[in-house]
């Protein structure tokens, strides 16, 4: 009895660590398929099956993620660069830094 009741823990143990990862990933998919779709409707392709959509939405759900930091880095550089070239200083250059970088 008690090597059955081992098994079954064991077992609940495993499928638990095995379902966790495919839970988590699924509103990842989600989110990322509702953001393809809200592009798609931007850029005018309906909500049709068209090919221009269809073309669009494979391209749009195969990208892959930048890497963290990677855009934020970018967004620094250029929002430094242009309020240098604006001369800007003090309140001005936070202002100007903080619409910049949540653009």
């Amino acid at each position: 009895m008690t090597k059955t009741a081992g098994i079954i823990v064991a077992s609940l143990f495993v499928s638990g660590l095995c379902v966790a990862p495919f839970a988590i990933a699924a509103p990842a998919k989600q989110s990322k398929m509702a953001a393809c779709n809200a592009r798609a409707n931007d850029k005018g392709l309906g909500e049709g099956t068209g090919e221009e959509r269809t073309a669009f939405m494979n391209k749009c759900l195969s990208a892959k993620p930048a890497k963290a930091g990677g855009t934020q880095q970018n967004k620094m550089k250029t929002c430094n660069k242009e309020s240098a070239e604006k001369g800007l200083k003090g309140d001005e250059r936070k202002k100007f830094m903080s619409a910049c970088l949540s653009n």
